[in-house]
């Protein structure tokens, strides 16, 4: 009887808590109601622990620990430098190594106290023109003020065969100038008309005779 009147009375009165303990029931049973908020209590304590991330291994107490996920990565900075420098190309050395076209076709003659270098600079085998070499002298005794047109001829394997116009060098014992050549005997033939070689020689320049040789299909 006394079940159906505590049911009864349960129903009427508001409840106190919202786990299911009525008034009635915490007044009738004192202990046990301790030990159940006891027991709500700790749960609660549990379930808050399990929500809070644990510090991060390390850090002090009561500092919070940074997140580096949400971070974005940096590149390394030499990665950067490269990557934005342009691939730069390496200097080629062939070009030193096979050297100009006027020092592959250079010929030199260094007969008594002289040395003499020849170059073909200009030429052409039209009949109007000229064909032109650098010359360059040096020695350590000789006087080199003579006039190298007065000594220098131009022949070819065909038997044609012309004297200088003129001479662009001074005196000394390092001289270098141009020696001009016609292009076409006195009347108008073209000397590179049909030939395959190319002779320059100078006479009694501290020597009888240096000749200088080109294959006239090598010339540019």
């Amino acid at each position: 009887m006394s079940e159906v009147v505590d049911e009864q009375i349960r129903m009427q009165r508001p409840t106190c808590w919202r786990g299911g303990l009525s008034l009635h029931w915490v007044t009738a049973h004192p202990r046990r109601a301790v030990v159940s908020v006891g027991l709500i209590i700790g749960a609660l304590g549990l379930a808050a622990c399990a929500g809070s991330p644990a510090p991060a291994a390390g850090l002090p107490d009561g500092e919070p620990a940074v997140s580096t996920a949400a971070l974005p990565s940096t590149p390394d900075a030499a990665a950067v430098s490269t990557a934005a420098r342009p691939s730069t190309p390496a200097a080629s050395t062939q070009g030193n190594s096979a050297g100009s076209p006027s020092q592959e076709l250079a010929r030199s003659d260094a007969q008594g106290a002289v040395e003499v270098i020849v170059s073909p600079s200009s030429w052409t085998r039209e009949a109007e023109g000229t064909l032109e070499f650098e010359v360059s002298m040096e020695t350590h005794s000789v006087e080199l003020s003579m006039d190298l047109a007065k000594l220098a001829t131009l022949r070819t394997d065909t038997g044609l065969t012309l004297q200088a116009l003129d001479w662009s060098g001074g005196g000394g014992h390092h001289v270098t100038g141009v020696l001009r050549f016609p292009s076409s005997t006195p009347d108008g033939q073209p000397l590179l008309d049909g030939a395959g070689l190319l002779i320059l020689t100078i006479l009694d320049l501290d020597a009888p005779s240096r000749a200088f040789q080109w294959e006239i299909a090598s010339l540019p």
